[in-house]
């Protein structure tokens, strides 16, 4: 039968929600090239710099659950737009920033705009699709993730070179300015599904509290000194995992994440791997750019396109890795991934200034390849074998997991190069050697994600005992 043609003003909805979340995805890679040219701005150590990337990643996540409670509850199309508003607002108040502690406040707002918005455009795009749309739609909807690492870095850097920093912050207004308007007068409404929703803060400010205290508690762990404040924090930390363990146990299927996701084999390797996988990947995403300008010397511009194999890598992989895990399953696509990205990972942990340029672009793109095969079939397969009930719940745990890893990462691989630095001279090769650090503390976390690897669907097994089984009875 042929296929039915995606409506004209169908797709018309859709460029409009991607136009709206063009600025949110956008906005951190943006902000990562700058990381170095802001800490000279604002006189203040990279390990409180790298709070500007954290704290935006980190409120990103946990604003995933107030968004389904949302979207429930309310008019997708007043959803979006508000949120849209919080997130120019917000940008208007980061460009404004008088210093790094408000500079970094307005960021926390900016992520939590960004993390409401995502989802429910998420949402509106699969009531407006159909199943037979649903692929293409959201291929369209995909295009800022796939983009973003190529152009953000990009426009960051041309923005660092022609005019102030703040410009990072106000090229998100007109660009959001324009959708709120094309909002206003195209997009239809988008009826609650369920009025009645209630909100489960609870459990949000629990987990809020535990993924915020251990990232504050590592960057306040020093090679030397009192160490009192951080160890504090993480200690508030474990008793907040604690609580909302025995109040997930009490509240059971209410529960935000709640513990009988766990009794699936796939769910549990597929919520730990994607924690590692955004220590692991999103980390490093912050260092390179800075390595670049501190031990090879390039300007904001040049780092920018040196990061380009990369996401090129990324984009190899994209059309492929599908079709694979269907095919054979996620586990032999995710440690295939896992051992191309250490392969693209590894020599940085050598590389110096005088490495040549044309080896570090190859395996860039190497490592591009890599983690561009992790997290689609992680994702994928914390999903099976779950009842139909779990699956919203296991999208709010997962995508919630994979913003709290990316900020674990950032903050553990910068306080690890800023730690090595302490009582060092700000010497070329000293710099390079707290890099190789962070790089190879990155390859540590890549390399432990192989255990949850291991227990993730094996369809080349099924293939096998169902060829031998009908080979027997034959």
């Amino acid at each position: 039968m042929k296929k039915e043609k995606i409506p004209k003003g169908v797709i018309s909805i859709c460029m409009i929600l991607v136009l709206g979340a063009l600025p949110p995805m956008f906005d951190s890679t943006i902000v990562n090239i700058a990381v170095n040219d802001l800490s000279k701005l604002f006189s203040t150590t990279f390990s409180v710099m790298q709070w500007v990337v954290t704290g935006y990643t980190l409120s990103l996540g946990i604003a995933v659950p107030f968004s389904g409670w949302l979207v429930q509850k309310f008019d997708g199309k007043k959803i979006f737009m508000s949120t849209l508003g919080l997130f120019l607002i917000s940008s208007l108040l980061s460009g404004m920033a008088w210093n790094i502690q408000s500079l970094i406040i307005f960021r926390i707002f900016q992520g939590f705009a960004a993390g409401l918005m995502i989802p429910t455009l998420t949402t509106m795009v699969v009531n407006i699709a159909g199943q037979e749309n649903l692929g293409s739609l959201m291929s369209i909807v995909g295009i800022p993730i796939v983009f973003g690492p190529i152009v953000g870095p990009i426009i960051g850097g041309l923005i660092l070179k022609h005019v102030t920093w703040h410009w990072l912050f106000f090229v998100n207004l007109p660009v959001g300015i324009i959708a709120l308007i094309l909002m206003y007068f195209k997009l239809p409404k988008f009826e609650p599904t369920n009025t009645k929703a209630k909100m489960n803060l609870p459990g949000i400010i629990l987990l809020g509290l535990t993924s915020g205290m251990f990232i504050y508690g590592i960057t306040k762990i020093k090679g030397t000194g009192n160490n009192i404040t951080g160890i504090f924090a993480i200690v508030i930390g474990l008793i907040s995992i604690i609580v909302y363990t025995i109040y997930a146990w009490k509240m059971k299927e209410k529960a935000l994440i709640p513990l009988k996701l766990f009794k699936s084999k796939n769910f549990s390797a597929s919520f730990i791997a994607l924690f590692l996988a955004g220590l692991a990947t999103n980390g490093p995403m912050l260092l390179f750019p800075i390595f670049f300008q501190e031990v090879r010397g390039l300007d904001v511009i040049t780092s920018a396109l040196w990061l380009i194999p990369q996401g090129a890598g990324m984009l190899m992989t994209r059309s492929i890795v599908g079709k694979m895990t269907d095919r054979i399953g996620a586990r032999f696509v995710v440690l295939t991934s896992i051992i191309i990205t250490i392969i693209g990972t590894l020599p940085f942990a050598f590389f110096d200034m005088g490495t040549n340029p044309w080896i570090i672009w190859a395996i860039l793109l190497v490592r591009g390849i890599g983690i561009g095969g992790v997290t689609i079939p992680i994702m994928s397969d914390s999903y099976i074998g779950l009842e139909k009930i779990q699956i919203p719940q296991a999208s709010v745990a997962t995508r919630i997991i994979q913003n709290i890893g990316a900020a674990f990462g950032s903050a553990v691989l910068s306080t690890i190069v800023s730690n090595h630095m302490i009582g060092k001279k700000l010497s070329t090769i000293n710099i390079s050697n707290a890099f190789h650090a962070g790089f190879i503390t990155s390859l540590i976390f890549t390399a432990v994600m192989i255990i949850p690897a291991l227990f993730l669907t094996n369809k080349l097994n099924v293939k096998s005992k169902s060829v031998l089984s009908s080979n027997t009875s034959n």
